[in-house]
């Protein structure tokens, strides 16, 4: 059993808008230090980012209208990474942060979803979820003809409250609130999205992940802040590992989109 969501559900839209500020930061710093939270919906996006780049109002405003629509007001706090979560990295890529995390293996019924969910969101743009539990798959799509739905996907239950027109306002969004959709089976003690790549909820999470992918088991990590290993590995190989990944997918409002399972 498992429930995907799409990149226009309220909540991949916040996480998405943090996503592309972490990547603004990283147009300004090799190494930025940046926490982003976002809140949206019903015409309002509150953003605060903890960060070490000031990120200018006309770059918020680009980034909210872009992804969340223009009609949308943004509201942006900006506040310095605290001194001693900074004074952590100064003598090197260490652990930002305290966490526990299981990668584990994708299963055959989750990419198949994830699958379902590409397709659907390629044809009809708009926000979207869906479920797949054994025989039994629930497509919910704003926006969409469920006649055709249906026709696409024969014993489907498609809409079943009736056509919607999702998005924020109808709902609202909060970065780090799909994990289940972003991440299957596997765990975390923290949140994936809008956080640099020294952030252990970020970069040991990718590599527990595609560890447990590589390997075909359950991969179980803990860390403390300030670890200067993890795995039996260098954090800082930990870091440069994740970063090839977030480069793969073309940056962080890109991983935003889908999470690990696409």
């Amino acid at each position: 059993m498992y429930e995907k969501v799409n990149p226009q559900h309220p909540d991949k839209v916040a996480d998405r808008i943090a996503g592309a500020l972490v990547d603004y930061a990283y147009t300004q710093d090799e190494n930025p230090r940046i926490a982003v939270e976002v809140l949206l919906g019903h015409g309002m996006c509150h953003i605060i980012a903890e960060t070490s780049v000031s990120i200018p109002k006309d770059v918020i405003d680009s980034t909210v209208s872009r992804i969340a629509g223009p009609s949308v007001l943004p509201n942006y706090v900006e506040v310095p990474q605290d001194v001693h979560l900074a004074q952590n990295q100064a003598g090197g890529v260490r652990c930002g942060d305290n966490g526990i995390f299981k990668g584990v293996p994708v299963s055959g019924e989750q990419k198949e979803l994830a699958r379902i969910a590409g397709v659907i969101y390629a044809a009809w743009p708009f926000d979207g979820k869906y479920i797949l539990d054994g025989s039994r798959l629930i497509i919910c799509q704003s926006n969409a003809p469920a006649q055709v739905l249906r026709s696409l996907y024969p014993g489907a239950e498609v809409n079943p409250l009736g056509d919607w027109t999702g998005g924020s306002d109808v709902d609202s969004g909060a970065t780090n609130r799909k994990l289940g959709s972003d991440m299957a089976d596997s765990v975390t003690g923290g949140g994936l999205h809008g956080k640099d790549l020294s952030k252990a909820d970020v970069s040991v999470n990718i590599h527990a992940f595609l560890k447990a992918q590589r390997t075909g088991q359950p991969v179980e990590l803990s860390c403390a802040i300030g670890d200067d290993t993890v795995d039996g590995l260098p954090y800082s190989e930990i870091v440069e590992e994740a970063r090839e990944y977030i480069r793969s997918l073309g940056g962080f409002e890109a991983f935003a989109e889908w999470g690990l399972v696409r």
